[in-house]
């Protein structure tokens, strides 16, 4: 059905604001004045009149875990938990109570950071998970997902013993006797996630459509998602079939840009000679680039560093492969056309990446590759440089920032801070910048993120601004949650800005952000998203914005 909305303040992804669009079929027709717009009216054309509101382009989260994000909400929420590490505990116990024959037989919670504990600084281990329980296994995970925590009985069952050898690029922690605490790092994760029973298809279907509500809620209708990898004992084919299945079914209600992870060269070639590339697919599931892991996150300080940590000088963060292994799936990924999106939180893994990037392109030329860095967060001037001219794509989350604020100087020192989330000095080089939210690690709360983006503040306290002169404006922000999204997926004639031929995502919000004093834009709800035309979310009154 054509409908035609009038009376809006419409960001088309340019300024200035217009007032009304028309859409049908999934794609947009017409945008700019009413007068025009009501020239597609016909008999049967539905006329909605916006009442002021703000509309813009659907939110394209360009870094995330959709199918963690799913797995995740059947566990224990500790991310609102996490003031004390007591109030984990509790948390636990309640969701056990709450729980008692828990999905495949574990109790298992999420988003726990020890560096917002005020009783203890330090991370949970198994003793004080034996405290909620020593017959069920415990796992839980950290904020960030680089670190989990099991307790003595998941212990027994993973096998894990003093002398258990520790993986390459991870590591379990052990006590000053050599017996495990129950800490893991990175790699060493998957010794305990390979003992957590495997969903089935329909299970990770059932995960798929709980994170894109979820996902609905905040305005986003795109997601990048890094998925292949979610499970250890899972292989990629059945969330690739689960996505396509949902798909075929018109369930799917998140366009989806998979950014594909794999365990090793030899699967990465299994896959490409099966026909999977960047670009395979529609515009509901497709496949995106090469995703590989490079480091940890600042907060576990498995971030792999070029220097000692200025508040741990025994470590420098974890690499999770070598140049060498680097050069090997970049290259082989560049050389048969499919682009790759390295995560790299760390200066020292940045090097790495960025030396292998320039070595395949100077042996393999590639106009307009794409290829990027996920996150960008601690850097070099030399670095920030490199990106513009290797010809990179960032992919950052300025909702980081709610969170890194408190610890960046502390963990990196003042010399490499003063130069970390330069995402503006990035912008004004001409480096694409998408935003996202690398949920679970953050909720995908694009109003937040965009609040961040422009103040360099952190959400609750305030605090900042971390370096001012880094903050987009409004329109910048924006933009990276919408077109430059589309762009990073090669999807900039498609999707990100509402044009004619485009299609037809988009949200209603509360509020407009241009006019809202720039403190207060995380306050802004979101009223509905429509994904091809169709509504799949309204806000009802009695709900509060979160």
């Amino acid at each position: 059905m054509r409908t035609i909305y009038t009376n809006g303040a419409v960001y088309t992804g340019a300024l200035p604001l217009c007032e009304a669009f028309v859409q049908e079929n999934g794609r947009f027709l017409y945008a700019g004045g009413t007068e025009e717009a009501m020239t597609y009216r016909t008999a049967e054309t539905r006329v909605v009149d916006l009442d002021k509101r703000f509309v813009c382009p659907g939110f394209n989260d360009s870094h995330m875990h959709l199918v963690n994000f799913g797995y995740s909400l059947q566990a224990a929420d500790l991310s609102r938990h996490t003031s004390s590490l007591a109030e984990v505990q509790e948390e636990l116990r309640r969701f056990h109570r709450a729980n008692p024959d828990p999905a495949g037989g574990w109790l298992r919670g999420r988003g726990w950071n020890q560096d917002y504990f005020a009783d203890v600084k330090r991370f949970p281990n198994r003793y004080d998970l034996d405290q909620v329980s020593r017959d069920v296994p415990i796992c839980i995970a950290r904020a960030c997902g680089h670190a989990c925590v099991v307790n003595s009985r998941a212990l027994e069952i993973t096998g894990v013993t003093g002398s258990t050898p520790q993986p390459e690029g991870g590591r379990f922690e052990v006590d000053e006797n050599g017996e495990p605490l129950g800490i893991f790092r990175e790699n060493a994760m998957d010794l305990v996630y390979n003992f957590i029973p495997a969903p089935d298809r329909g299970e990770i279907k059932e995960m798929i459509l709980a994170a894109c509500a979820a996902l609905n809620r905040y305005g986003v209708t795109s997601s990048q998602s890094d998925d292949f990898l979610a499970f250890p004992n899972v292989p990629w084919e059945e969330t690739l079939e689960a996505y396509r299945e949902l798909e075929q079914e018109g369930k799917l209600t998140v366009r989806v840009n998979e950014q594909s992870q794999f365990p090793s060269l030899e699967e990465l070639k299994r896959f490409i000679g099966a026909g999977y590339n960047t670009g395979w697919g529609d515009s509901w599931f497709r496949i995106g680039p090469l995703k590989m892991l490079g480091d940890g996150s600042l907060g576990s300080r498995t971030a792999y560093l070029s220097r000692p940590y200025a508040d741990d000088p025994g470590t420098q963060g974890i690499p999770i492969y070598t140049r060498d292994q680097f050069r090997e799936m970049i290259g082989y990924a560049h050389e048969h056309n499919m682009q790759a999106a390295i995560h790299a939180i760390g200066d020292g893994i940045l090097d790495d990446v960025l030396a292998v990037y320039r070595e395949v392109l100077e042996r393999c030329p590639r106009g307009d590759h794409r290829h990027g860095v996920v996150h960008c967060q601690i850097t070099r001037p030399d670095q920030l440089e490199a990106f513009r001219e290797l010809g990179l794509h960032a992919y950052v989350q300025s909702i980081f920032l709610d969170y890194d604020i408190h610890i960046v100087r502390q963990r990196v020192g003042e010399e490499l801070a003063k130069s970390s989330y330069n995402f503006k000095t990035l912008m004004d080089y001409g480096v694409r910048v998408s935003n996202g939210s690398d949920c679970p690690v953050e909720q995908p709360d694009v109003m937040a993120g965009i609040q961040c983006a422009v103040t360099r503040k952190t959400l609750r306290d305030h605090l900042g601004p971390y370096l001012p002169d880094q903050a987009m404006t409004v329109q910048e922000a924006l933009d990276s949650f919408t077109g430059a999204g589309a762009y990073a997926s090669f999807e900039e004639e498609r999707k990100g800005r509402i044009c004619p031929g485009m299609l037809a995502d988009f949200v209603i919000l509360e509020k407009n952000p241009f006019e809202t004093p720039v403190e207060e834009i995380a306050g802004i709800a979101v009223l509905a998203a429509f994904v091809d035309g169709k509504c799949v979310y309204l806000r009802e009154n009695r709900e509060n914005r979160s």
